[in-house]
């Protein structure tokens, strides 16, 4: 019985080298079982195939709806977990004019964010605003609210009609976070508290949602001659060296420093131009810091259907303040970067 064992192991080396029993197996099978072998297998990697489609087809549809969720008044995350009380919050502080429908949606919204500790509304009508529109106001930020500390709603009055009024230094501040916005510009909740965390970690930049850039145009000599870049030029040179003031945070100090040590001349360009005051508080923060803002990824809503951005030549009167701005500090402070804050707990791959 050995001996024929030992002939079938050597007849094996002699048909094609050592003996398997993998290759004896598969000789057992035979052609059609090999097909059959085969054709299992793509079955299964056709079930994986499908599988993987099914599951991008539902993150699709999750994806979709957390954009819309806004819209729709749902809420599919947590807009708290970022912020907690022992933090101090921050005020709001909302630019208006004229367009009560809009600053009531704007205060309903911001009253309802676990962070917002105060809202001051900057009032620069001829008219003060009426007792019925104060109490009605109120009233909404008492409703809307979700926490026990409710936030203290101030309308900051002024008797004339400037830009500058808006980054007037503030009485009984209780935080030293400044979220300044224009009334027709809505944060979701969420992304404005992530933000705010993000300015606590560097509190003497603007961090903010909106972002713009300068380029150099042409120098001769020793001018120099900048564009100012809107988000087409950020999206395409993936730079940016300002965030506007329609949407951003910055400390309570930069209040003081506009208006009462930054060069009056700016100020009385701001008055007289009535535009650009958000690119002169960008350039008075990188010439205190001499470092770049923080740009912060999230959607923002713009409710409103015009404003100073949607008249004729805005473009080149922009170009002009950011050089008239530049000539009067007699260097361009701004500091470009190219990186973002994001949240990664809404993002699918960071």
């Amino acid at each position: 019985m050995s001996t024929v064992n030992l002939i079938a192991i050597r007849d094996g080396e002699s048909n094609g080298g050592f003996y398997s029993p993998a290759k004896e197996k598969a000789a057992i099978r035979g052609p059609f079982q090999h097909r059959f072998y085969i054709f299992r297998r793509l079955r299964h990697i056709t079930k994986l195939k499908l599988f993987l489609l099914v599951l991008s087809a539902l993150c699709g549809v999750v994806f979709v709806l957390s954009r819309f969720s806004f819209t729709f008044g749902w809420n599919l995350h947590s807009s708290s977990s970022s912020f907690a009380p022992s933090r101090g919050g921050y005020t709001v502080l909302i630019n208006t004019w004229k367009r009560n429908y809009l600053l009531k949606q704007s205060v309903a919204h911001y009253a309802s964010c676990h962070g917002t500790d105060a809202i001051h509304v900057v009032w620069s009508e001829n008219d003060p605003p009426s007792n019925s529109l104060k109490e009605y106001i109120n009233n909404i930020v008492i409703a809307k609210s979700k926490t026990a500390h409710k936030p203290k709603l101030k309308f900051d009055v002024n008797e004339k009609d400037n830009l500058n009024n808006r980054f007037k230094p503030i009485e009984d501040l209780r935080t030293d976070a400044i979220f300044s916005v224009d009334d027709d510009v809505i944060v979701p909740c969420g992304a404005l508290d992530f933000a705010f965390t993000v300015w606590q970690t560097a509190p003497s930049a603007m961090v903010g949602f909106v972002p713009r850039m300068h380029l150099l145009d042409e120098k001769k000599d020793t001018h120099a001659s900048y564009k100012y870049g809107g988000w087409w030029s950020v999206w395409w040179m993936g730079t940016y060296s300002m965030v506007l003031s329609k949407a951003a945070f910055f400390h309570r100090k930069y209040l003081d420093l506009y208006t009462y040590q930054m060069p009056a001349s700016i100020r009385d360009y701001v008055t007289n131009e009535r535009n650009c005051e958000d690119i002169a508080m960008s350039l008075l923060v990188a010439n205190a810091t001499a470092a770049p803002p923080i740009w912060v990824k999230g959607k923002i809503y713009e409710i409103g259907s015009s404003g100073i951005s949607s008249l004729k030549d805005h473009s080149s009167k922009r170009h002009k303040c950011l050089n008239d701005f530049v000539a009067l500090y007699g260097a361009l402070p701004l500091v470009s970067a190219n990186v973002k804050a994001v949240d990664s707990r809404n993002e699918w791959f960071w």
